[in-house]
């Protein structure tokens, strides 16, 4: 209503002073009224507009016509400093990873690396990941996951062999895996001299010592392994016992932890060899097999002095072939008895007669079951070559020496005196 009485207000003055002067109708007072009505709209829709707790703003020229404020423009960074900061980027990362890379290529070519060996061992159910562990342990290598990654990679892990190495950092990557090989130079070897007369529970708890293999494992494939030789077809498998004789007696090099089924195989294959094929027909000639005259020379090899081998050969096979004389056919062999016996129980006179075994020779007549020992050549040879005597029996005299007789009472005499 405000607004109606202003504009009623100003059309009256404007007719008033049109009809004093009598002027004609203007088109500016037109205008001037319109422009008047459209800023008083707009003013008052404006004050229309504001919040009733807002008091009345004051209309100014001042803020109507006070300019819109400008933008300030950001400022563009250098080049020349975005240019540094990228280049120095890049320069520390490279830096990172050339120290890095030096670092792993000291270590995968054996570069500046401190001097030390060491032994790794190999089991032959070894998982690789226990192989990677010792080398690292022992400063063989210092990345595990490196040297894993380029075993793989270069297929490696197949060619890793059971046994023991000598490593040392002097070695890169490459020269590690290939000493860890069946046929590597690395690989530690043990020298075992196995005495004659030795037997396979003897030789085989040696070789268990000396770091080649265990007694286990040596004994199942000594049971279960069918050895290609001609000698030992007819002997069936299941024990361990059936190679005894045949283990020849030598010093032999044998890498540590190396296959059980290699190292009873280079025995037999040095045996093969000694005993040669003109020994073998002289054995065939005189009506006997391999496997006797090897029993005939473990006895040999366990009752002589080293002097006597053929001597003591005479008394057995005068023995076992008069069964009606001497000692009517019975060996009567200590060290057959001894055989069976625990270990460290030493035989008496009492074993005679108890010692319930094939092996016991004074109650059973002829050759024992097997070879109770290993002999060596020159047993071997004394039970293919015995003497010529009439002897039937021998003592040990206080000289260390056997004595040997014909009869029984000769051999009493001298044991009484």
């Amino acid at each position: 209503m405000e607004r109606d009485r202003r504009n009623y207000e100003y059309e009256s003055e404007y007719h008033r002073t049109s009809r004093r002067s009598g002027d004609r109708y203007d088109d500016r007072y037109d205008d001037r009224y319109n422009d008047r009505r459209s800023r008083s709209r707009y003013d008052d829709e404006y004050f229309d507009r504001r919040r009733p707790e807002e008091p009345e703003r004051r209309r100014t020229s001042q803020a109507q016509s006070q300019p819109p404020k400008k933008k300030k423009k950001k400022k563009k960074r250098s080049a020349l400093g975005s240019s540094m900061t990228y280049i120095l980027t890049v320069f520390g990362i490279s830096a990172i990873l050339a120290v890095v890379g030096w670092t792993i290529a000291n270590d995968l070519l054996a570069l500046n690396k401190e001097e030390a060996t060491a032994s790794i061992y190999v089991a032959e159910d070894a998982d690789f990941g226990d192989v990677v562990d010792q080398l690292k342990d022992k400063d063989i290598i210092n990345y595990k996951l490196i040297f894993s990654l380029f075993t793989t990679l270069s297929g490696g892990q197949d060619a890793i062999s059971p046994g023991t190495y000598n490593l040392n950092t002097d070695m890169d990557y490459r020269a590690i895996i290939n000493n860890l090989g069946s046929s590597s130079a690395a690989r530690a070897s043990a020298m075992v001299t196995i005495p004659e007369g030795y037997t396979m529970d003897q030789i085989f708890a040696l070789l268990e010592e000396k770091g080649v293999s265990s007694v286990a494992k040596l004994q199942d494939m000594a049971a279960n392994h069918d050895y290609a030789f001609s000698f030992l077809q007819d002997i069936p498998l299941g024990d361990y016992h059936r190679l005894e004789g045949y283990l020849f007696p030598d010093t032999y090099e044998f890498y540590m932890g190396e296959d059980p089924k290699y190292i009873i195989n280079k025995m037999l294959v040095n045996f093969d060899a000694k005993v040669t094929d003109a020994m073998r027909q002289q054995i065939w000639d005189k009506g006997y097999s391999i496997g006797q005259v090897l029993t005939v020379a473990s006895m040999i090899e366990k009752e002589s002095d080293g002097t006597d081998r053929a001597k003591i050969a005479s008394v057995m096979y005068n023995r076992l072939n008069n069964p009606s004389g001497g000692t009517q056919g019975y060996l009567q062999i200590d060290a057959t008895i001894q055989y069976v016996l625990p270990e460290g129980e030493i035989v008496t006179k009492d074993h005679y007669s108890t010692v319930q075994s094939p092996y016991n020779t004074y109650l059973n007549k002829g050759l024992p079951p097997g070879p109770i020992a290993n002999p060596g050549l020159e047993a071997i040879v004394a039970a293919i070559n015995p003497e010529s005597t009439d002897y039937f029996y021998y003592a040990l005299g206080d000289d260390d020496v056997h004595h040997f007789f014909s009869s029984y009472a000769e051999h009493q005499a001298f044991l009484n005196s």
